[in-house]
């Protein structure tokens, strides 16, 4: 044996060594666990890569080039199975792993000392699991992605505890808080307050049994003492609302006479909610270090313990190898260029795979100003001046529990406008007019229920700065007009609509209060202006809110029903911009949300249209808006797993905030509810153009990261004769389960089945 193959000889007796020693300290670890077989001179020598050529699992130890450390099984250049995963930051991760994703149960510890023990879920703490923070804090119960949801028991350092149910982080639904001086409140919560109907006990005996609103007090409730006394009546911190019955005991004084309801709000004061501590930074966030795999060349990868991969940040971005591998050596830009044979060979990114996505040109702001001179100027100055008078009238204050009354077609009230004033109008300088307000206490009611200051309502749609006219009246021949603050959207209304309307009210006000979640679109006001003189033109209108008004810029704007005769946008892909509405056949995304959230969505969605099937109205749609998170300096859509650091063109990055960041933290998500400000992901469909009439296109697994907006407009369209004639018009022309006029019941059944189509969990 020569000098030469002595010194291989000892170097890989060295590392057979290693490697022995590296299995010892492994099963000290994790106990004894079942290992595939693998052949000793599949393992190469170098500790540092440490690269397999066989597909089985094997145990491998390897000092990461940042500085991370890895011990445990590996497959196929991912952790998979055991393994301990330790990053330079402090941070450690035992337990089981699944394709490079911590999957199953672990235990993630930080520096500072917290731990968290239980399940994982693609690199999320997701099922069942204790959480011990820092100071002490203790979890012990269900979570989601991150945040406490399902039952759960927490214990505060401060001595107070909390066992009942939570929401994406907060308490809400039934629970028990019980603070360190032994007071406790058992009862409904919501968004970490507490809610609705509940007790709360005082450790001197007193108690309040009632209901709540923002965690005190409000409406009807009864306050009991100890020794039988007892005050029944309607409660508010508001002096002029709290009224009540004191019901004095025999033993009582005639001090006890003189109680003031205001001392329990005074008492209620010191016992606040503790929110435990924030958690530094969350296990999906933290990302495993730079490897080479075997397949994809010497391209370095890097991904995050769920899973999201990353180009590697050693290197510059290279717009030849974007794309990653597809698991069998190609490149995606080969996959695609084979599929884009199959695929229709057009401009159009909708039928050819090989495009990539644009985010649209920013259009001009929507509307025309409504200016001195414009034919509706004096319309909009009668719409402000009856506004301003409606919301300013001096009102008794009201419940929200409405006498039925209220609901009355025939409960309006008409004020006339003459230019000189009057006794209760101010002097204009537009035509003399009447003024009808439909309903007002209801609406009242319904702008409180929405939580819209009156006074910022007034100056969004009353202010100094004009409405704006869309440029065109919609198919149903009524006019848009929408507030310069973008807040408010004012639609004229056809007489038949408002009767449609005064009929469901009442309804409409009742599911509106007993879904908060509710995806139906708010109206805020019914109004009426009648211009005198010779025409006596009538023009009705309906205020409501707008959707997709946001900080955001939104890119891309769907309008869904699940019909797909005429559901096209009949704009070119080079003329559409992001005010464009497209429509069903223009789709071609899916939209995937979380798991709390997607069954939320599909449970709201079913009570939205439960409630329109049984009003008997149809021809209602979903609008989506998009804002797309990560796009290239020249204009591309960036797939989930190419985000890179160049970051995005538009004026949008101060809003672009990770997911991850938002879960740290529950108290940022009060920006963020169904249907509003929801960080999503998007999946890329394509449609084959033999299946012209194809509603749901074929999946491509290409994601998008998103914040989306939706809800479900023009619901008051009545299944009425016109619409029945329609119906039977086009049936006889068309594929009648392709017309949108259809009977409510079938309406409803075939807008659930497309909208539960287009949205899936994010899995």
């Amino acid at each position: 044996m020569n000098k030469e193959q002595s010194s291989v000889l000892k170097a890989w007796e060295a590392t057979m060594r290693k490697t022995q020693a590296a299995k010892k300290r492994a099963n000290s670890i994790f106990g004894i666990t079942s290992m595939a077989n693998v052949a000793q001179n599949d393992v190469e020598g170098d500790a540092d890569k440490n690269v397999s050529t066989s597909e089985e699992t094997y145990f491998a130890e390897k000092i990461l080039p940042n500085g991370d450390y890895y011990t445990g099984q590996w497959h196929d250049n991912f952790p998979d199975g055991q393994g301990k995963y330790l990053w330079t930051d402090g941070c450690i991760y035992i337990g089981e792993w699944h394709k490079g994703k911590t999957m199953g149960r672990g235990r993630f510890t930080w520096p500072s000392g917290a731990s968290y023990e239980g399940e994982f879920k693609t690199g999320y703490m997701d099922g069942t699991g204790t959480y011990i923070g820092a100071n002490g804090d203790t979890y012990k119960g269900q979570w989601v992605m991150n945040l406490k949801h399902g039952h759960g028991i927490m214990h505060y350092s401060n001595g107070d505890s909390y066992d009942g149910e939570w929401r994406r982080g907060l308490q809400a639904g039934q629970g028990k808080y019980q603070w360190k001086n032994k007071n406790y409140y058992l009862g409904e919560w919501k968004n970490g307050v507490i809610f609705g109907k509940g007790t709360f006990v005082w450790s001197n005996g007193n108690k309040y049994d009632g209901f709540w609103e923002d965690g005190l007090p409000k409406g009807n409730g009864t306050y009991q003492w100890p020794g039988g006394s007892f005050y029944v009546g309607n409660w508010s911190k508001d002096p002029d609302e709290q009224n009540g019955t004191y019901y004095p005991s025999e033993s009582s004084s005639a001090a006890d006479l003189e109680w003031d309801p205001t001392t329990v709000y005074n008492d209620l004061a010191n016992c606040r909610i503790c929110h435990g501590e924030r958690v530094s930074i969350m296990p999906s966030q933290k990302r495993l270090a730079m490897w080479y795999s075997t397949k994809g060349g010497d391209r370095p990868r890097r991904l995050s313990v769920d899973g999201r991969a990353s180009v590697g940040v050693e290197r510059p971005l290279d717009k030849t190898s974007l794309w990653e591998n597809d698991g069998d050596g190609n490149s995606l830009r080969e996959v695609r260029r084979d599929l884009d044979y199959e695929l229709y060979d057009d401009t159009n990114p909708k039928f050819n795979l090989g495009l990539p996505l644009k985010v649209p040109k920013l259009g001009k702001r929507q509307g025309e100003t409504i200016s001195k001179g414009h034919r509706n100027y004096e319309l909009m100055l009668n719409l402000q001046l009856g506004i301003r008078h409606s919301v300013g009238r001096p009102a008794p204050a009201t419940g929200f529990d409405l006498k039925a009354s209220a609901f009355d077609p025939k409960e309006k009230i008409w004020t006339r406008f003459p230019p000189e004033g009057s006794k209760y109008t101010p002097p204009h300088q537009s035509c003399e007019f009447r003024w009808k307000d439909y309903c007002p206490v209801v609406f009242r009611t319904l702008r409180k229920l929405f939580k819209v200051d009156p006074a910022d309502y007034m100056i969004s749609i009353c202010g100094n700065d004009a409405l704006r006219e869309l440029s065109s009246p919609g198919k149903s021949g009524s006019f848009f007009y929408l507030t310069n603050d973008d807040r408010y959207m004012i639609k004229t209304m056809k007489k038949s609509e408002t009767k449609v309307f005064l009929r469901m009210l009442s309804a409409y006000y009742n599911h509106c209060r007993s879904f908060d979640n509710t995806l139906v679109i708010k109206y805020y006001g019914l109004h009426c202006v009648k211009l005198t003189g010779p025409a006596q033109k009538k023009v009705r209108f309906i205020i409501m809110g707008n959707l997709l008004r946001s900080d955001y810029t939104i890119h891309r704007r769907f309008d869904l029903k699940g019909s797909s005769l005429g559901r096209i946008t009949d704009k070119a892909e080079s003329e559409i911009d992001n005010t464009t509405i497209l429509k069903d056949l223009d789709l071609n995304f899916i939209f995937k949300l979380q798991k709390s959230w997607f069954q939320e969505f599909c449970w709201q969605i079913d009570r939205d249209c439960e409630f329109l099937e049984q009003e008997r109205t149809m021809d209602y749609s979903l609008l989506v808006g998009l804002h797309f998170r990560e796009i290239s300096p020249n204009g591309e859509l960036l797939p989930c797993e190419i985000r890179t650091s160049f970051g995005n063109s538009q004026n949008d990055a101060t809003h672009r905030t990770d997911m991850d960041q938002l879960l740290q933290d529950p108290k940022s998500w009060a920006s963020i509810k169904l249907g509003t400000n929801m960080p999503a992901r998007v999946e890329r469909t394509v449609r084959k153009p033999e299946l012209e009439l194809q509603l749901v296109g074929e999946r491509t697994g290409e994601c998008y990261e998103v914040v989306m907006f939706f809800g479900i407009i023009d619901i008051l369209q009545d299944y009425d004769i016109t619409k029945k004639l329609e119906h039977a018009y086009k049936s006889i022309q068309y594929d009648p389960t392709s017309i949108s006029a259809v009977d409510p019941k079938q309406y409803s059944k075939r807008f659930r089945d497309f909208i539960f189509k287009v949205f899936a969990e994010d899995i």
